[in-house]
């Protein structure tokens, strides 16, 4: 039986809470669409973090320098639209800043995968810690889209009959893409070639032994995930209207990390429920203390501790109450 299939009611269950209760709650006046949204952003990047973690086995360090590179990729072109430069290259086609997003962060991934994916280990994670510390540098030197003082986005990208300055539409377009994105995860996992990246995660040797270009499957794997962590960073960034290098920092890579293993690696739904909790936990938290790091680092530390499955894996297990736990 599929992942998607183990796991089907919860993922219903979140996916319909996560879809509705947003709308719900802003059509009865209480405005927590916004935070939605960036939940669900922050979802797709850990959905495509999770492809090449949960699945693949590869700690990547350095995850979150897509999600940035999805981001400038919309506040830049934007920026040169407003002030009437540039016409081709900075439209406001909202289009273009997606396909524009995605090609940069795969092409990212791609070069830097290449590289990265001949290590292994603690070597892997640094470098690709070391790729995403360059580019945060790269940023914060580019005075002209604000340093290290971020870019307000004037204007949002333009799509035909969706105005992503409707709170609604924003939301809406972000859900169904994670919907998309949690689909083509899920059929990539269960695919040959899904079957192929948790071999090598398992077994690399054995995997190769038997006739498989592991790296090539690994490489190919972490292209795609770059490219839909891209596209998170570019919806993130018409939801926010800001962007700022501290999107490419270690600490944000770290985060969407914790958001796979909170919620469960190598699960269809582990990614969201980790990302709801951790974006709902810091915005509660926040409302009570400035200082609300440190219980917020401590209830991280012991969900981690005595969850270490993950919270979707112990809701399956609870469903199947007689088989083992390991």
């Amino acid at each position: 039986m599929g992942v998607f299939l183990k796991n089907r009611a919860l993922t219903f269950i979140v996916l319909g809470l996560l879809g509705t209760v947003p709308l719900m709650m802003y059509w009865s006046g209480s405005d927590y669409l916004s935070l939605a949204t960036k939940l669900v952003c922050f979802a797709i990047a850990a959905t495509s973090l999770n492809l090449i973690l949960g699945y693949g086995g590869m700690v990547s360090f350095g995850h979150a320098v897509f999600f940035g590179i999805g981001a400038y990729a919309v506040g830049i072109p934007s920026y040169h639209a407003v002030y009437g430069e540039l016409d081709f290259i900075a439209s406001s086609n909202g289009f273009f800043h997606i396909v524009l997003a995605v090609i940069l962060s795969a092409l990212f991934a791609l070069i830097t995968g290449a590289i990265s994916l001949r290590t292994r280990g603690i070597h892997f994670i640094m470098i690709t810690l070391a790729f995403s510390q360059m580019m945060f540098y790269f940023l914060l030197a580019l005075d002209t889209y604000g340093g290290d003082d971020g870019l307000t986005i004037d204007e949002r990208s333009q799509i035909p009959f969706i105005s992503l300055d409707n709170p609604v539409h924003m939301f809406l377009l972000s859900f169904i893409i994670l919907l998309g994105c949690l689909y083509l995860v899920n059929r990539i996992v269960n695919s040959r070639f899904g079957l192929v990246l948790q071999g090598a995660k398992d077994n690399e040797e054995r995997m190769a032994a038997i006739g498989y270009n592991t790296f090539a499957y690994r490489l190919t794997a972490y292209v795609i995930s770059g490219a839909m962590c891209g596209l998170a960073g570019a919806l993130f960034a018409n939801s926010e209207s800001f962007i700022f290098p501290e999107l490419i920092d270690w600490t944000r890579s770290g985060e969407l990390i914790f958001m796979v293993i909170l919620g469960g690696g190598g699960t269809t739904i582990g990614p969201v429920i980790g990302a709801a909790v951790f974006v709902v936990l810091e915005k509660v938290l926040s409302g009570f203390t400035i200082y609300w790091h440190l219980p917020f680092g401590i209830m991280l530390i012991l969900a981690v501790l005595f969850g270490r499955t993950g919270i979707a894996r112990w809701f399956e297990r609870q469903k199947r109450p007689g088989q083992s736990n390991e």
